[in-house]
This record gives C-alpha cells, sequence and structure tokens, in this order.
C-alpha cells in the first residue's frame, strides 16, 4: 500500500484493559500494513506479544510502548515517553524516546536513535546516521552508527555475559564521539560523511570535472601506439 493512502489506527484508553494491555481489533503480531497513533498520556501501553507495522508508530506525550517481543516500524518509531521490548526494536527510518530506549536483544534503525534518557540493548545497537543519549549506552555487542555518537553519561559495548564477545563485537564504531566516556569497548571513529567525501571540482574550459572524475581517466590513460 502507498504510504500517503496507508490506514491510521488510533488507540486510545477505550483499546486497554485495567493493566493498560492493549485488547483492540487489530493483531499486530501480523505486521498489518497500517501507521499506529496512540494516544498522549495513557501511561506504559502494553502489547503482551510482537507490535509490528509497515508504516510509523507514535505514542504522543505522556505514553510509553512496552511489548513482550519485538518492535518493528517500516518507517519510524517515536514515544513521548520509553520504549521497552522484550526482544528487539527496529525501524526502518528513526527511533526517538522522550526517556529511555531499552530492548533485551539488539536495536535498529535505518536514520537516528535518539533517547532523553538511557540505551540498553542486550546485543548491538546500530544506526545509520546518529546515536544520542540522554544518560548513558549499553550494548551487549558492538554499537554502530555513521555520524555522531554522544552520551551524557557512560559508553558500553560488549558487556554480554552470555557469550565471548569477538573484537568485532566489542567495537564502538561512529562518525565522531561527540560526547560521552569509552569505559568498555574498542572505540572506531571514521570521520563524518561531510569530513571525508568533499568533491573537489576543477573547470576545464566549458566543462566542470569532479576530482573523482579525473582521478578516473587518469586510471585509464594508455600509452599511444
Amino acid at each position: 500500500m502507498n504510504a500517503m493512502t496507508r490506514q491510521t489506527i488510533v488507540i486510545t484508553k477505550a483499546d486497554l484493559d485495567a493493566d493498560n494491555v492493549y485488547q483492540g481489533p487489530v493483531d499486530f503480531t501480523t505486521t498489518p500494513d497500517v501507521n499506529v497513533e496512540i494516544q498522549a498520556s495513557l501511561g506504559w501501553v502494553k502489547f503482551l506479544k510482537s507490535f509490528r507495522v509497515t508504516g510509523y508508530i507514535v505514542a504522543l506525550a505522556g505514553t510509553g510502548i512496552e511489548a513482550g517481543t519485538g518492535i518493528n516500524a517500516g518507517t519510524g518509531i517515536e514515544a513521548g515517553w520509553g520504549i521497552n521490548a522484550g526482544e528487539g526494536i527496529e525501524a526502518g527510518e528513526g527511533i526517538e524516546a522522550g526517556t529511555g530506549i531499552e530492548a533485551g536483544w539488539g536495536i535498529n534503525a535505518g536514520w537516528g536513535i535518539n533517547a532523553g534518557r538511557g540505551i540498553k540493548a542486550g546485543e548491538g545497537i546500530k544506526a545509520g546516521e546518529g546515536i544520542k543519549a540522554g544518560e548513558g549506552i549499553n550494548a551487549g555487542l558492538a554499537i554502530t552508527c555513521k555520524r555522531t555518537l554522544s552520551a551524557k553519561l557512560r559508553i558500553f559495548a560488549g558487556i554480554c555475559v552470555w557469550k565471548e564477545p569477538s573484537a568485532d563485537e566489542i567495537k564502538i564504531t561512529c562518525g565522531k564521539l561527540a560526547d560521552g566516556r569509552v569505559v568498555h569497548g574498542t572505540l572506531v571513529e571514521t570521520g563524518l560523511p561531510e569530513e571525508t567525501s568533499a568533491t573537489i571540482t576543477i573547470t576545464i574550459g566549458n566543462h566542470a570535472y569532479r576530482i573523482t572524475d579525473i582521478e578516473a581517466a587518469l586510471s585509464n590513460l594508455r600509452p599511444l601506439d
């Protein structure tokens, strides 16, 4: 279904039982092709099993998301409070929480991960952009992001107790460490994209050439017969 025509399911207090467990008509374990918006000021809204959709998941101010197994969104996940999953948390775009983000397994975002408090994962944490935590970051395996990594407190990677992590599984790989102190793990800073992929343009006559084009042309030079 086209994202512009995808149905948006609104979860209200009427969809919850006395323990704030979702009892509505939609089976979110089947990954329905919908977006989900959860009303504000509901506290922790709980899903006994998985909570998966192809669109986005948004919980408004004063509402958090808790799932017995995994939380998965084809686009983004956002919560006014925290996001808590017994297994993994995965989003095709960003993951953002007003408080903490915690997963029994890994946390994976196509874009950035942003938490007002701490970020904790039983396995690895991976983001296509940056990772930012208002407190510390704790990962059982590696931490990886392409842009800045920032934490107000300490950063731990590879502290799993269920296996002996490899050298790669204790790496903290980021474009740049902007804030935070690495207590456990091997920090690898790869440089920010804008710092490592600058393009130089040279104009010859009426044509402009990127330096990469010139390098490619030079590499293909052959001696004249």
